[in-house]
């Protein structure tokens, strides 16, 4: 972890544009394999695949571990601080912070991905002093390419980044936001 960034807090809730997001719970191990066993976030995403309930408690316990590391913080989407209805990640890089998210296929088309992308972005930038915020994502996932125009992220022009991930090719282009 840096020693110029903020740690993480224990606990975090973060409310605007309509949503809070906070900290998965017990409570939303039961709910994650609908909202993430899905074909879609299993070829864009990294997510387990299946996505069944011990590759959510494998997640929730994750997502404990990073936070404590001062690493990464995943947080539940939702529009009232109930039902989980996807997830937003904050993740220390060495460009400074990147974001990534992942919405249930029954809770898409709301503007839920770009909303959270915002309200997750305000909190990199007021609360751990970041400097940019960057996605970093497939040109052919129209979705996501939607999701960071919505968000006000602009493609950078840096190289691509290429690897393999699941048996399959990527090239993942990145997409950034500076400090106001």
């Amino acid at each position: 972890m840096s020693s110029t960034m903020p740690s993480f807090p224990e606990r975090i809730e973060l409310a605007g544009e309509g949503l809070v997001l906070r900290d998965w719970t017990e409570a939303d191990v039961a709910a994650m394999p609908e909202l993430f066993d899905h074909p879609d976030i299993a070829y864009w995403t990294p997510m387990a695949s299946p996505f069944d309930a011990a590759a959510a408690r494998v997640r929730l316990d994750r997502d404990r571990r990073l936070r404590a590391d001062g690493t990464t913080i995943l947080l539940a989407v939702t529009v009232d601080g109930g039902a989980p209805l996807g997830e937003v990640m904050l993740r220390r890089a060495s460009e400074g912070m990147e974001l990534g998210y992942a919405i249930g296929p029954a809770h898409r088309g709301r503007g839920l991905a770009a909303r959270a992308v915002r309200v997750m972005t305000s909190y990199a930038f007021e609360e751990l002093d970041a400097r940019q915020v960057i996605l970093e994502l497939e040109a052919e996932n129209a979705a996501s390419v939607a999701v960071a125009t919505k968000a006000g992220f602009r493609r950078l022009d840096v190289p691509l980044i290429t690897g393999e991930e699941k048996g399959r090719p990527y090239a993942l282009q990145t997409w950034g936001l500076n400090r106001p």
